[in-house]
């Protein structure tokens, strides 16, 4: 099977699929929405894309990400009931392997809204069948990947509010770490406050 690709991104198809050259040798991949300003691609330079190879008795299809980590949710998709590729691919061109997480952890079906094909039914079996099966940390850091967020005030302490929801912890919990070790840490990043809070509520 393939799992990643490394060449530049040529011809678009009418069904949604782009050419990838590798080396002479064009893969016709599959890509969500997004994809390729995620992956940081401009025309003719070259592009690393992580692949799902989905096998069926008539054809093998090639998807491609950005990331690992958003292969490995529109992976976690697919084992979602009424969930296949051409729906998965729509979810992850909307939100990343990171949102969807948080969506999943805050249980926010409005994250939902507006992805064609999704509906409250597949919202609600998203919610419950991937809670607690996302964890997309690097190896060795904290049970959660923050995003970048904004320098505005309140930013870091919403993310770290986020993380914490992420990693296990009941909000109201997350919340009061988070008011008392921004009063006291001195740090207004999103590391720092990390840390602080994780301290209160060990």
């Amino acid at each position: 099977m393939i799992g990643r690709l490394e060449g530049t991104i040529g011809d678009r198809e009418g069904d949604g699929s782009v050419i990838v050259d590798v080396n002479g040798v064009g893969y016709e991949v599959f890509l969500p929405v997004g994809a390729e300003g995620r992956a940081g691609s401009e025309p003719g330079q070259i592009v690393t894309l992580h692949i799902h190879t989905h096998v069926r008795e008539d054809a093998m299809s090639l998807f491609g990400f950005a990331t690992a980590e958003d292969r490995a949710a529109f992976r976690a998709l697919l084992k979602v009931s009424s969930i296949g590729p051409k729906l998965g691919l729509s979810i992850i061109g909307v939100m990343n392997a990171s949102e969807l997480q948080d969506a999943i952890a805050r249980q926010d079906k409005t994250a939902f809204k507006g992805i064609t094909g999704v509906g409250k039914r597949t919202i609600e079996r998203i919610l419950l069948d991937l809670e607690g099966k996302l964890d997309f940390a690097p190896s060795g850091q904290t049970g959660v990947r923050l995003r970048a967020v904004p320098s505005a005030a309140g930013s870091a302490s919403d993310a770290v509010v986020g993380a914490l929801v992420q990693m296990g912890y009941k909000r109201s919990e997350a919340e009061a770490a988070v008011g008392g070790a921004s009063g006291t840490s001195g740090d207004d990043n999103v590391e720092g406050l990390l840390r602080a809070a994780l301290s209160a509520l060990s």
